[in-house]
């Protein structure tokens, strides 16, 4: 069998969950364009950060604010033009890519990603500050420099970054698109950059291509609940508006450095996990290719996901989308039915 038609055999094995975008409330406001969006809630506001594309700040590193997660407003970039480091180390790099916001040892850590498009030669950054509001004392990104940079002998592509610690307390950074799939590093807890500076990336997944091809996949999430690790990853071609062929697929394992696997068996290290969210395959739906997803559960113990799509109604425009997670009794997750309650 070939390589072409393996790739077939396991897309239709995945197991379908959900195959419509979500039906929460549809945020609305200032939602578009986001492409590559993370959610985070500091005291009553919830933030998105996303891909840099917009006028001033926001089209280096785009924030946005909610008080509802319904109503979304422009917020304060955290920059106004590209870190020194990162024009140097990336001849062409015009914007940040594909952010990830968390709160660690006391300060927020955003990563974000320098790129151009088609290329691995990448760099991941990492910026700290006190806190997200920007009339509050402490306010203020210090950059911090380079994470991790890929270069066009490496098999990896380091960006779409997403930080985890794990159950013991380890700090983890999960990142990668297409060339040889997503990968895992560990972190120094105190820096939040490689533990172990040079090692060779651990795999977590990919998708079988044919020689010489990409390995079409990209935007790792992990998360855990019920004593598993949750791999969210994207499959197929974004940014091409309304023709976009973005997907989500999702597999869990009980080790953070997996195998990860989705409700069928099927190893996401051989292209396969379960469809999380996927636009109507008839192609009447609105809103193509649901992708790049990122998780965040607040002190409610809800677990939503935020990501974009392709609004066919606004020249596929790449637009927020918020999404609510059910989990059925065989313990995997489905997108709720129900309207987002904040």
């Amino acid at each position: 069998m070939s390589a072409r038609l393996s790739v077939r055999a396991v897309l239709l094995a995945l197991t379908l969950v959900g195959a419509a975008p979500a039906s929460a409330q549809v945020p609305e406001g200032d939602v578009s364009p986001v492409h590559d969006p993370v959610l985070l809630r500091e005291g009553g506001v919830w933030h998105v950060f996303s891909t840099g594309i917009g006028k001033d700040g926001q089209g280096v590193l785009a924030e946005r604010t909610s008080d509802d997660l319904v109503q979304w407003r422009a917020g304060t970039p955290p920059f106004t033009k590209l870190p020194d480091w990162a024009v140097r180390a990336i001849p062409g790099a015009r914007n940040l890519w594909a952010p990830d916001i968390s709160y660690v040892n006391g300060r927020y850590r955003l990563y974000y990603s320098v790129s151009t498009f088609g290329s691995n030669r990448s760099a991941i950054g990492l910026a700290m500050s006190a806190t997200l509001d920007p009339r509050a004392p402490g306010y203020g990104w210090r950059d911090e420099g380079v994470v991790l940079e890929s270069r066009p002998a490496d098999d990896f592509n380091a960006i779409d970054p997403a930080f985890i610690a794990d159950r013991e307390g380890r700090h983890w950074l999960a990142f990668g698109s297409f060339w040889s799939g997503l990968k895992l590093v560990e972190l120094d807890r105190r820096t939040g950059k490689p533990l172990r500076p040079g090692a060779r990336p651990l795999v977590l997944a990919r998708r079988p291509v044919p020689q010489g091809a990409p390995s079409i996949i990209e935007a790792p999430y992990i998360f855990e609940r019920g004593g598993w690790y949750w791999l969210i990853a994207s499959y197929d071609y974004c940014c091409k508006g309304a023709a976009s062929t973005y997907y989500t697929v999702i597999g869990r394992s009980k080790s953070i450095t997996g195998p990860y696997r989705g409700k069928d068996g099927s190893s996401m290290l051989a292209g396969g996990g379960t469809v999380l969210l996927r636009a109507d395959l008839e192609e009447k739906g609105r809103f193509r290719g649901p992708g790049h997803a990122g998780h965040f559960r607040g002190a409610d113990g809800v677990d939503r996901l935020v990501y974009h799509a392709y609004d066919k109604e606004n020249k596929g425009a790449p637009t927020l989308r918020i999404a609510t997670l059910d989990w059925g009794a065989d313990g995997w997750p489905v997108i709720a039915a129900r309207g987002e309650k904040p």
